[in-house]
Protein backbone atom coordinates (compact mmCIF):
# COMPACT_ATOMS: atom_id res chain seq x y z
CA UNK A 1 0.00 0.00 0.00
CA UNK A 2 2.54 2.70 1.11
CA UNK A 3 4.58 1.66 -2.16
CA UNK A 4 1.88 2.01 -4.47
CA UNK A 5 1.44 5.32 -2.72
CA UNK A 6 4.96 6.21 -3.52
CA UNK A 7 4.68 5.15 -7.46
CA UNK A 8 1.61 7.76 -7.55
CA UNK A 9 3.41 10.61 -5.81
CA UNK A 10 6.15 10.11 -8.31
CA UNK A 11 4.04 9.56 -11.04
CA UNK A 12 1.92 12.73 -10.27
CA UNK A 13 5.20 14.67 -9.50
CA UNK A 14 6.68 13.18 -12.98
CA UNK A 15 3.91 14.46 -14.61
CA UNK A 16 3.61 17.74 -12.61
CA UNK A 17 7.44 18.47 -13.66
CA UNK A 18 6.94 17.67 -17.27
CA UNK A 19 3.75 19.94 -17.60
CA UNK A 20 5.49 22.92 -15.67
CA UNK A 21 8.51 22.27 -18.74
CA UNK A 22 5.88 22.53 -21.26
CA UNK A 23 3.85 25.60 -20.13
CA UNK A 24 6.59 27.51 -18.77
CA UNK A 25 8.19 29.41 -21.15
CA UNK A 26 11.04 32.33 -21.25
CA UNK A 27 10.01 35.94 -23.12
CA UNK A 28 13.00 37.94 -23.66
CA UNK A 29 13.26 41.73 -22.99
CA UNK A 30 12.98 42.58 -26.82
CA UNK A 31 10.20 39.98 -27.35
CA UNK A 32 6.79 40.17 -27.02
CA UNK A 33 4.67 36.92 -26.90
CA UNK A 34 1.17 36.46 -28.63
CA UNK A 35 -1.02 33.80 -27.37
CA UNK A 36 -3.27 31.87 -29.24
CA UNK A 37 -6.04 29.84 -27.44
CA UNK A 38 -7.32 27.15 -29.57
CA UNK A 39 -6.49 28.92 -32.39
CA UNK A 40 -8.22 31.99 -31.14
CA UNK A 41 -6.07 35.11 -30.62
CA UNK A 42 -5.56 36.21 -26.89
CA UNK A 43 -5.78 39.94 -25.99
CA UNK A 44 -2.74 40.05 -23.88
CA UNK A 45 0.35 39.87 -24.99
CA UNK A 46 3.28 38.71 -22.77
CA UNK A 47 5.82 40.87 -21.89
CA UNK A 48 9.16 39.80 -21.12
CA UNK A 49 10.10 37.67 -18.76
CA UNK A 50 8.13 34.32 -16.88
CA UNK A 51 5.08 33.48 -18.43
CA UNK A 52 2.67 29.95 -18.54
CA UNK A 53 0.47 28.86 -21.28
CA UNK A 54 -1.92 26.10 -20.91
CA UNK A 55 0.52 23.01 -22.97
CA UNK A 56 -1.87 21.54 -25.52
CA UNK A 57 -4.66 24.06 -25.66
CA UNK A 58 -2.53 27.49 -25.98
CA UNK A 59 0.79 28.73 -27.74
CA UNK A 60 2.48 31.12 -27.69
CA UNK A 61 4.68 32.74 -30.33
CA UNK A 62 7.46 35.08 -29.99
CA UNK A 63 8.08 38.34 -31.95
CA UNK A 64 11.05 40.20 -32.27
CA UNK A 65 10.77 44.14 -31.86
CA UNK A 66 14.04 45.03 -32.64
CA UNK A 67 14.92 47.19 -35.74
CA UNK A 68 15.88 45.10 -38.38
CA UNK A 69 18.09 45.32 -41.36
CA UNK A 70 17.22 44.06 -44.71
CA UNK A 71 19.46 44.51 -47.69
CA UNK A 72 16.96 45.06 -50.66
CA UNK A 73 18.44 42.83 -53.61
CA UNK A 74 19.39 44.70 -57.22
CA UNK A 75 17.06 45.63 -59.30
CA UNK A 76 17.38 46.54 -63.14
CA UNK A 77 15.37 49.10 -64.35
CA UNK A 78 15.40 51.47 -66.60
CA UNK A 79 14.73 55.71 -65.75
CA UNK A 80 12.49 57.95 -67.19
CA UNK A 81 14.77 59.43 -69.28
CA UNK A 82 16.01 55.57 -71.04
CA UNK A 83 18.63 54.95 -69.19
CA UNK A 84 19.42 51.20 -68.00
CA UNK A 85 20.59 50.95 -64.62
CA UNK A 86 20.82 48.48 -61.57
CA UNK A 87 19.85 49.72 -58.06
CA UNK A 88 19.95 48.23 -54.75
CA UNK A 89 18.82 49.27 -51.26
CA UNK A 90 18.70 48.73 -47.52
CA UNK A 91 15.61 48.91 -45.34
CA UNK A 92 15.13 49.19 -41.51
CA UNK A 93 11.72 48.41 -40.05
CA UNK A 94 10.74 47.38 -36.68
CA UNK A 95 7.29 45.32 -35.50
CA UNK A 96 5.00 47.77 -33.12
CA UNK A 97 1.84 45.77 -32.99
CA UNK A 98 3.03 41.85 -32.21
CA UNK A 99 -0.66 40.78 -32.73
CA UNK A 100 -1.00 42.59 -36.01
CA UNK A 101 2.59 41.07 -37.08
CA UNK A 102 1.28 37.50 -36.45
CA UNK A 103 -2.06 37.53 -37.89
CA UNK A 104 -2.42 39.77 -41.04
CA UNK A 105 0.53 38.50 -42.38
CA UNK A 106 1.77 34.90 -42.95
CA UNK A 107 5.22 36.24 -43.14
CA UNK A 108 6.29 39.80 -42.39
CA UNK A 109 10.10 39.68 -43.18
CA UNK A 110 9.47 38.34 -46.37
CA UNK A 111 6.17 40.47 -47.18
CA UNK A 112 8.40 43.74 -46.75
CA UNK A 113 11.06 42.51 -48.39
CA UNK A 114 8.75 41.91 -51.45
CA UNK A 115 7.40 45.33 -50.94
CA UNK A 116 10.41 47.08 -50.89
CA UNK A 117 11.67 45.30 -54.33
CA UNK A 118 8.31 46.11 -56.20
CA UNK A 119 8.77 49.87 -54.75
CA UNK A 120 12.61 49.95 -56.24
CA UNK A 121 11.20 48.99 -59.41
CA UNK A 122 8.62 51.90 -59.65
CA UNK A 123 10.86 54.63 -58.54
CA UNK A 124 13.34 53.90 -60.57
CA UNK A 125 11.08 53.80 -63.51
CA UNK A 126 9.77 57.47 -62.13
CA UNK A 127 13.13 59.05 -61.49
CA UNK A 128 15.90 60.67 -63.67
CA UNK A 129 19.36 59.43 -63.69
CA UNK A 130 20.43 62.93 -62.34
CA UNK A 131 18.02 62.42 -59.24
CA UNK A 132 19.08 58.65 -58.37
CA UNK A 133 22.79 60.02 -58.80
CA UNK A 134 22.71 63.14 -56.75
CA UNK A 135 19.03 63.70 -55.26
CA UNK A 136 18.91 60.81 -53.10
CA UNK A 137 17.40 62.07 -50.49
CA UNK A 138 14.58 62.72 -52.21
CA UNK A 139 13.66 59.28 -53.69
CA UNK A 140 14.26 57.53 -49.99
CA UNK A 141 11.63 59.91 -49.08
CA UNK A 142 9.20 58.51 -51.48
CA UNK A 143 10.41 55.13 -51.23
CA UNK A 144 9.76 55.37 -47.70
CA UNK A 145 6.28 56.44 -47.79
CA UNK A 146 5.48 53.61 -50.39
CA UNK A 147 6.96 50.91 -48.12
CA UNK A 148 5.60 51.86 -45.16
CA UNK A 149 1.67 52.93 -46.29
CA UNK A 150 0.84 48.81 -46.61
CA UNK A 151 2.92 48.02 -43.87
CA UNK A 152 1.14 49.90 -41.51
CA UNK A 153 -1.97 47.15 -41.99
CA UNK A 154 0.58 44.99 -40.98
CA UNK A 155 2.12 46.19 -37.51
CA UNK A 156 5.44 47.10 -39.08
CA UNK A 157 7.30 50.75 -39.15
CA UNK A 158 9.22 51.62 -42.02
CA UNK A 159 12.70 53.18 -40.21
CA UNK A 160 14.25 54.38 -42.47
CA UNK A 161 15.52 53.24 -46.60
CA UNK A 162 18.78 54.26 -48.33
CA UNK A 163 19.67 53.69 -51.54
CA UNK A 164 22.94 51.83 -51.62
CA UNK A 165 24.38 51.62 -54.91
CA UNK A 166 23.19 52.90 -58.66
CA UNK A 167 25.68 50.59 -61.27
CA UNK A 168 25.69 52.35 -64.82
CA UNK A 169 26.57 50.79 -68.11
CA UNK A 170 30.22 50.96 -68.89
CA UNK A 171 28.93 53.14 -72.08
CA UNK A 172 27.04 55.97 -70.40
CA UNK A 173 30.02 56.04 -67.47
CA UNK A 174 32.42 56.71 -70.21
CA UNK A 175 29.98 59.50 -71.65
CA UNK A 176 29.55 60.94 -68.05
CA UNK A 177 33.38 60.90 -68.10
CA UNK A 178 34.06 63.04 -70.91
CA UNK A 179 30.79 65.32 -69.88
CA UNK A 180 33.10 66.18 -66.58
CA UNK A 181 36.09 66.82 -68.14
CA UNK A 182 34.50 68.94 -70.81
CA UNK A 183 33.08 71.16 -68.14
CA UNK A 184 35.68 71.07 -65.86
CA UNK A 185 38.05 72.03 -68.80
CA UNK A 186 35.51 74.79 -69.79
CA UNK A 187 36.05 76.28 -65.98
CA UNK A 188 39.66 76.19 -66.25
CA UNK A 189 40.00 78.20 -68.86
CA UNK A 190 37.46 80.50 -67.86
CA UNK A 191 38.94 80.88 -64.61
CA UNK A 192 42.61 81.62 -66.82
CA UNK A 193 41.29 84.07 -68.80
CA UNK A 194 39.95 86.14 -65.63
CA UNK A 195 43.46 85.60 -64.02
CA UNK A 196 45.33 86.84 -67.45
CA UNK A 197 42.14 89.75 -67.25
CA UNK A 198 43.32 90.82 -63.81
CA UNK A 199 47.03 90.41 -64.03
CA UNK A 200 46.33 92.72 -67.67
CA UNK A 201 44.88 95.54 -65.62
CA UNK A 202 47.83 95.09 -62.53
CA UNK A 203 50.85 95.48 -65.22
CA UNK A 204 48.80 98.11 -67.02
CA UNK A 205 49.23 100.53 -63.27
CA UNK A 206 52.03 98.94 -62.71
CA UNK A 207 53.62 100.43 -66.11
CA UNK A 208 51.86 103.41 -65.55
CA UNK A 209 53.68 104.30 -62.42
CA UNK A 210 56.94 102.73 -63.72
CA UNK A 211 56.77 105.71 -66.32
CA UNK A 212 56.38 108.08 -63.95
CA UNK A 213 59.52 107.06 -62.53
CA UNK A 214 62.47 105.80 -65.06
CA UNK A 215 64.29 104.45 -62.50
CA UNK A 216 61.58 101.56 -61.52
CA UNK A 217 62.11 99.74 -64.75
CA UNK A 218 66.36 99.70 -63.94
CA UNK A 219 65.58 98.57 -60.25
CA UNK A 220 62.67 96.02 -61.57
CA UNK A 221 65.52 94.76 -63.68
CA UNK A 222 67.83 94.38 -61.43
CA UNK A 223 65.51 92.31 -59.48
CA UNK A 224 64.94 90.07 -62.49
CA UNK A 225 68.24 89.56 -62.92
CA UNK A 226 68.59 88.28 -58.87
CA UNK A 227 66.11 86.33 -59.35
CA UNK A 228 67.10 84.08 -62.18
CA UNK A 229 71.08 84.05 -60.84
CA UNK A 230 69.24 82.74 -57.76
CA UNK A 231 68.79 79.52 -59.16
CA UNK A 232 72.24 78.75 -60.59
CA UNK A 233 71.41 76.22 -63.03
CA UNK A 234 71.36 78.30 -66.03
CA UNK A 235 73.90 80.95 -67.58
CA UNK A 236 73.23 84.57 -66.95
CA UNK A 237 73.53 87.27 -69.98
CA UNK A 238 73.25 91.11 -68.45
CA UNK A 239 71.74 93.31 -70.77
CA UNK A 240 72.63 96.68 -71.75
CA UNK A 241 72.21 99.41 -68.89
CA UNK A 242 68.37 100.47 -70.08
CA UNK A 243 69.96 104.48 -68.81
CA UNK A 244 72.67 104.23 -70.86
CA UNK A 245 70.34 104.20 -73.92
CA UNK A 246 68.29 106.69 -73.08
CA UNK A 247 71.22 109.06 -72.56
CA UNK A 248 72.78 108.21 -75.77
CA UNK A 249 68.87 109.28 -77.10
CA UNK A 250 68.75 112.42 -75.15
CA UNK A 251 72.44 113.22 -76.30
CA UNK A 252 71.56 112.64 -79.82
CA UNK A 253 68.42 114.73 -79.96
CA UNK A 254 70.17 117.46 -78.68
CA UNK A 255 72.68 118.08 -81.18
CA UNK A 256 70.08 119.21 -83.74
CA UNK A 257 68.40 121.25 -81.53
CA UNK A 258 71.79 123.18 -80.91
CA UNK A 259 72.28 123.55 -84.89
CA UNK A 260 69.10 125.06 -84.97
CA UNK A 261 69.17 127.65 -82.10
CA UNK A 262 72.70 128.87 -83.76
CA UNK A 263 71.84 132.94 -85.28
CA UNK A 264 72.08 133.31 -89.07
CA UNK A 265 73.48 136.15 -90.63
CA UNK A 266 70.72 138.81 -91.97
CA UNK A 267 71.58 139.85 -95.29
CA UNK A 268 72.56 143.95 -95.67
CA UNK A 269 71.17 146.82 -96.51
CA UNK A 270 72.02 149.02 -99.61
CA UNK A 271 72.82 152.28 -97.11
CA UNK A 272 75.34 149.16 -94.94
CA UNK A 273 76.99 148.32 -98.73
CA UNK A 274 77.08 151.84 -99.24
CA UNK A 275 79.23 152.83 -96.30
CA UNK A 276 81.35 149.09 -96.20
CA UNK A 277 81.67 148.50 -99.54
CA UNK A 278 82.72 144.96 -100.25
CA UNK A 279 86.12 144.31 -101.11
CA UNK A 280 87.14 142.42 -103.83
CA UNK A 281 88.84 138.82 -103.01
CA UNK A 282 91.92 138.31 -102.86
CA UNK A 283 93.34 136.81 -106.03
CA UNK A 284 95.56 133.93 -105.49
CA UNK A 285 98.28 132.56 -107.99
CA UNK A 286 96.25 129.85 -108.80
CA UNK A 287 93.61 131.90 -110.08
CA UNK A 288 95.84 134.45 -111.82
CA UNK A 289 95.76 133.68 -115.36
CA UNK A 290 98.86 132.15 -117.20
CA UNK A 291 101.00 134.39 -119.47
CA UNK A 292 100.35 133.50 -123.11
CA UNK A 293 103.68 133.29 -125.67
CA UNK A 294 102.79 136.36 -127.62
CA UNK A 295 103.32 139.03 -124.95
CA UNK A 296 103.51 139.67 -120.89
CA UNK A 297 100.65 138.62 -118.99
CA UNK A 298 98.05 141.43 -118.04
CA UNK A 299 96.62 142.01 -114.48
CA UNK A 300 92.84 143.30 -114.70
CA UNK A 301 92.07 145.09 -111.52
CA UNK A 302 88.10 145.45 -110.28
CA UNK A 303 87.09 148.72 -110.40
CA UNK A 304 86.19 150.21 -107.27
CA UNK A 305 81.94 151.16 -107.13
CA UNK A 306 80.59 154.41 -107.38
CA UNK A 307 79.38 156.31 -104.82
CA UNK A 308 76.20 157.86 -104.32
Amino acid sequence: MVQELMVAVVAAASVGVVYVAAAAKIVKQYERGVVLRLGRLRNDVRGPGFTMVIPGIERLRKVNMQIVTMPVPAQDGITRDNVTVRVDAVIYFKVVDAASAVVEVEDYRFAVSQMAQTSLRSIIGKSDLDDLLSNREKLNQGLELMIDSPAVGWGVQIDRVEIKDVSLPETMKRSMARQAEADRERRARVINADAELQASKKLAEAAKEMSSQPAALQLRLLQTVVAVAAEKNSTLVLPFPVELLRFLERAQQSAPMQQQEQPQPQPQTQQQQAQHPQQPPPVTPASAPAPTPSGPARVTRPKPLARH
